[in-house]
């Protein structure tokens, strides 16, 4: 983090350290809680009750999941590569928690001036601000697949190996469509800046919506729906979790994960979840902006909260409602379609914006 002028080293460090700390925390929580949520929501659709044991409506069922990985005995097989074995989890993991990096979670606020070192300061609830905000989250996000194939080609695997194989082919295939559904907003946004096209998309005109321009409604919506439907298969999240899918390959690429290795492949998934679910509030859903001036009152912290609950509970409700795809169907529908229309659209508010923005 570089120093702001009104600040010392010091200063910048601390804040620096705390807005690490309390993103990353509230995040991870909301990772073993999403489990919980995933399985209560399941259970409704199924006419169940879900966790009810631990705790009061089994809240306290995640801690007792934590538990558990930390004590289940931890199993390498023999003839793996154990290096590799063994970094495939962090290289899954590290990337999904270092995106959230340049995500502004809400505006700023000024410290009180009895906190120690850095009392009085500004605080943006954003951990760092480049000026290629996005760019970033694509590179950072496209080393996952790396931990995902490491996975399945060191455990010495067939199942491994074949998950590591549709997995790496699917995350290619569908982070193609995903980049043009973003590069279309920033080309009518005018700016990579995450912060700046959160403010940008101010009083309700969100980039779902018009590109505050209501000619560009159709090309916004396109975006959106792009998007989602490739942020699904991104996350391997039914009705894309091929990888995963275990009528055919057990458990995909971490078949032969136990312990907390096996969880740091869970948490990154779910990680993923929520930073596409932050991505598509920040760029789509106005971040951390009320929808209308009149419930400005609201923090904009609980506005972003707010979005990225529905998102995940999107998440959730499409896989309790919809079937898995046949591998074979969901390339097709990847390089055939997504491609195609990710491409067309990008075209399309191009020569739309070029046509507003001349004399």
């Amino acid at each position: 983090m570089i120093p702001e002028p009104n600040m010392t080293a010091l200063q910048a460090a601390v804040l620096g350290l705390i807005k690490i700390a309390v993103i990353i925390g509230v995040v991870l929580g909301v990772v073993a809680y999403s489990v919980w949520l995933e399985r209560k929501v399941l259970a409704r659709i199924q006419a169940r009750f879900g966790p009810n044991r631990v705790g009061p409506f089994g809240l306290l069922q995640p801690v007792a999941d934590g538990i558990k990985l930390f004590l289940k005995e931890d199993i390498t097989p023999k003839e793996c590569d154990r290096l590799i074995y063994y970094l495939a989890p962090i290289l899954s993991m590290m990337p999904a928690l270092t995106a959230l990096a340049v995500i502004p979670f809400g505006p700023g606020f000024v410290l009180p001036e009895w906190v120690p070192i850095v009392g009085g300061l500004p605080l943006n609830w954003q951990i760092a601000n480049p000026d290629i905000g996005i760019i970033f989250i694509l590179a950072v996000a496209s080393i996952g697949v790396y931990g995902i194939f490491m996975a399945g080609w060191s455990s010495q695997n067939k199942y491994s190996l074949i998950g590591a194989l549709r997995s790496s082919a699917q995350m290619v295939s569908y982070e193609l469509s995903l980049g043009l559904s973003l590069i279309t907003v920033l080309v009518a946004a005018g700016n990579l800046n995450m912060r700046e096209i959160v403010e940008s998309q101010d009083h309700g005109f969100w980039n779902w919506w018009a590109f505050n321009h209501e000619i560009l409604f159709l090309p916004g919506f396109i975006a959106f729906v792009l998007y989602v439907i490739a942020a699904f298969a991104e996350t391997n999240r039914t009705p894309f979790d091929l990888p995963e899918a275990e009528t055919e390959l057990v458990a995909g690429y971490h078949t032969e994960y136990s312990s907390m290795k096996f969880a740091m492949f869970f948490m990154a998934e779910y990680t993923n979840m929520v930073v596409a679910s932050s991505i598509a509030t920040t760029l789509f859903l106005g971040g951390y902006k009320a929808p209308l001036p009149g419930l400005d009152f609201i923090p904009g912290v609980c506005w972003f909260a707010m979005k990225v609950f529905f998102f995940l509970f999107f998440f959730i409700w499409i896989r309790g409602t919809m079937p898995r795809l046949r591998y074979d169907q969901l390339m097709r529908f990847g390089w055939k379609f997504m491609l195609p229309a990710a491409l067309a659209n990008l075209v399309f508010i191009s020569i739309v914006l070029l046509v507003l923005q001349s004399p």
